[in-house]
């Protein structure tokens, strides 16, 4: 079998952890950041994990990271 390859969009945005889960950044931290309470920035810029309903898809799309 010759080996999968890694989307690579999805390999710059989730890293899997040790125990097999998947962590993503949040989006809106971008731009207009001044409108935006310091409190809700601050959460923003914290890593989250894939919900499980998104779990399967992004497994499959980063094989061996």
């Amino acid at each position: 079998m010759p080996k999968l390859k890694s989307h690579k969009g999805a390999s710059k945005r989730f890293k899997k952890t040790a125990n097999g889960k998947v962590k993503r950044g949040h989006s809106g931290l971008r731009h207009m950041l001044s409108s935006k309470a310091k409190k809700r920035k601050r959460h923003l810029g914290t890593a989250t994990l894939v919900s499980d309903g998104d779990l399967a898809k992004v497994k499959r799309m980063i094989p061996y990271q």
